[in-house]
């Protein structure tokens, strides 16, 4: 009787736990361009750091989680999460496997959009710094939103960390996905956020950019038309803009990026969908 008790008493503690969380946490993958979720047990909402990076912290008091974002480019094995309490500091130590992804070739007609001349590359420099402060941005709020919509209709094209080879030469892999959908089909907001960004960028042609809060950024690439103004509060399924084929792109679609301190992980563990 004394051990059923005891049991009982335990359940009562965690199944609550659990229920606060069920079905609104992203899904994990401990993989480069994943995302690792780790428990955190204090009093008061704790700070957390990757390699000096701000980690989104949600949950309340004993049962805070860190929603942390992988690089795509990191060293397999073991890595840790920096954790500071009230001043004092520990660290929690997660371990992140391999993981291989395919290559994928695509010939630019555009060759300016693979070897750009020397006034375009000081537009692609002024244009990085600035994607990159935009990609810092850091709102502290306690609800965020951490299971999306699909921002438009369509078969996805391309996957998330293709290693890309541009008319045969090596560039960055792909920080996204693609979605395959006709000019003018209508992109929307996969969740609450706010444009905090919008542009018409060399690569990326017509871009937005919506914060969702503690450093959960997203972006939607190529459009057709941009349907929303910098400051702007957006819901879920709200129009942002059109699909398009603008910037560096081989047709019509949709380029979808997530970044979580900053770091561009897999948008499909967002989904409420598979």
């Amino acid at each position: 009787m004394k051990n059923k008790l005891i049991l009982y008493l335990v359940l009562i503690l965690v199944i609550p736990i659990n229920l606060v969380f069920a079905d609104k946490l992203p899904i994990e993958s401990n993989v480069p361009g994943g995302i690792v979720i780790i428990s955190i047990q204090t009093d008061d909402k704790p700070e957390a750091f990757f390699y000096k990076r701000k980690v989104m912290i949600i949950g309340s008091s004993n049962n805070w989680k860190a929603i942390i974002g992988i690089p795509l480019k990191i060293e397999i094995g073991e890595h840790k999460l920096k954790v500071i309490n009230n001043g004092a500091e520990s660290n929690y130590f997660f371990e992140i496997l391999d993981k291989k992804y395919e290559a994928q070739y695509l010939t630019i007609k555009n060759k300016r959009k693979v070897n750009p001349n020397k006034e375009d590359m000081e537009r692609i420099t002024k244009e990085i710094k600035l994607i990159k402060n935009v990609k810092n941005s850091w709102r502290e709020i306690n609800s965020i939103p951490l299971k999306f919509q699909k921002p438009t209709v369509g078969p996805y094209s391309s996957a998330f960390g293709l290693r890309r080879f541009f008319n045969n030469q090596p560039r960055n892999p792909h920080g996204g996905i693609d979605i395959a959908a006709a000019e003018g089909t209508p992109v929307t907001a996969p969740a609450a956020g706010i444009v905090i960004n919008t542009g018409n960028y060399f690569f990326n042609g017509k871009t937005v950019f919506l914060d969702h809060g503690q450093g959960l950024i997203t972006m939607y690439c190529h459009l057709n038309e941009i349907n929303v103004a910098e400051g702007a509060h957006v819901n879920t399924n709200d129009l942002i803009g059109t699909v398009g084929s603008t910037g560096r792109s081989t047709g019509a679609h949709l380029h979808w990026s997530v970044y979580l301190n900053n770091t561009t992980v897999e948008p499909l563990l967002f989904l409420n969908a598979k």
